[in-house]
């Protein structure tokens, strides 16, 4: 079973990971909640702060560890129009 995530974030066409692991039975909206006060507080490595960055209507896609990667990845993104 996957106990921890990377998440990784897109916003304004940047692409960035939170600084700590959390943990993989977080809830959906737990993580747009520490994307959102991470991006707006600039600690999210290659994002700068955006003050009023609002995360409300993303999409959070979740994958288990993997062979090549020991931790779970959470992938926070705009919906696309090509998503489903």
């Amino acid at each position: 079973m996957t106990e921890f995530a990377i998440v990784n974030v897109t916003w304004d066409g940047l692409n960035g990971d939170l600084p700590d692991l959390v943990s993989f039975q977080a809830t959906n909206q737990q993580v747009i909640n520490w994307v959102t006060e991470a991006v707006r507080s600039g600690s999210v490595n290659g994002i700068p702060a955006y003050a009023n960055a609002d995360f409300s209507s993303f999409h959070v896609d979740r994958f288990e560890a993997t062979d090549n990667r020991a931790t779970g990845l959470f992938q926070v993104r705009p919906k696309t129009p090509f998503g489903s």
